[in-house]
């Protein structure tokens, strides 16, 4: 019986309400649990076949468990899914030495994890980028998946900046239809030095965000040690990306057409 609420929870987290729904529908009008088969087509297309066969195998160990009961349950694992989601899921990134204390995940693993995750809008923001083969290929993915990618970036010496390495035209290569922003209002201290974008974040369709202290370098994803906090639902996400539409929307960040 473990194992069916476990696969239960399992289809509450992976599939739309609206699925569990039809799905929880259909089961509770059987008249008994081997007419499941004939409830396969109501879990879509891209429904995992393995994951499938093993709702059906626990089901059918679970001798007392009857159709409406697992509709009950179907239906109460979409909301309690829906209410997690509401408040939002965290979880560590670390790359560096380990300690096996805190089950963390590796910042690239993290960042590539948001990116692939975007399917409308996609915002990065790093002091620098160069040289991360695995992002560059997740980039080029969401691409393809014509998602609306906006990046903000520190500006070279060339162009205002205060790096020598140009991470606009490194992004360029990915594709040239990345929107690329810089700060263009500094701040300056009064000894004439100017504020940097120091900020390291990705947010995907104000619904996944991963906050971090890792440029978008080979060093960070690979050998420096560094921390960030990985966000699945919730209001901070949204918060996020309101925040860096506004700093366009105000001009304090422009689009660089160079």
């Amino acid at each position: 019986m473990n194992e069916l609420l476990a696969i239960i929870a399992k289809l509450g987290l992976e599939l739309h309400p609206d699925r569990i729904e039809s799905i929880a529908e259909k089961i509770e009008i059987l008249g008994t649990k081997e007419g499941f088969a004939s409830c396969g087509v109501n879990f879509g297309p891209n429904m995992d076949k393995d994951l499938l066969r093993r709702f059906e195998e626990a089901w059918e160990k679970s001798e007392k468990i009857l159709p409406r009961d697992v509709a009950f349950a179907l239906r109460g694992a979409s909301i309690t899914a829906k209410v997690s989601e509401s408040r939002g899921v965290m979880e560590l990134s670390w790359t560096g030495p380990t300690t096996g204390q805190v089950p963390v995940r590796h910042t690239e693993q993290a960042l590539c994890e948001v990116i692939e995750s975007a399917k409308r809008r996609l915002f990065l923001v790093s002091f620098v980028a160069y040289n991360v083969t695995s992002v560059a290929k997740a980039l080029k993915e969401a691409v393809r998946r014509q998602v609306d990618i906006s990046v903000l970036l520190e500006s070279s010496d060339q162009h205002g900046g205060s790096i020598s390495h140009d991470s606009v035209k490194a992004i360029r290569a990915v594709s040239q239809s990345v929107n690329v922003f810089e700060w263009v209002h500094y701040k300056h201290n009064s000894d004439g030095t100017q504020g940097k974008v120091h900020a390291k974040c990705a947010v995907a369709d104000e619904k996944n965000a991963f906050i971090t202290s890792a440029n978008l370098t080979s060093a960070a994803m690979e050998y420096n040690m560094e921390l960030g906090v990985i966000v699945r639902g919730g209001e901070l996400p949204l918060m996020l990306h309101r925040h860096l539409e506004a700093l366009i929307v105000t001009g304090v960040i422009e689009k660089i057409n160079f």
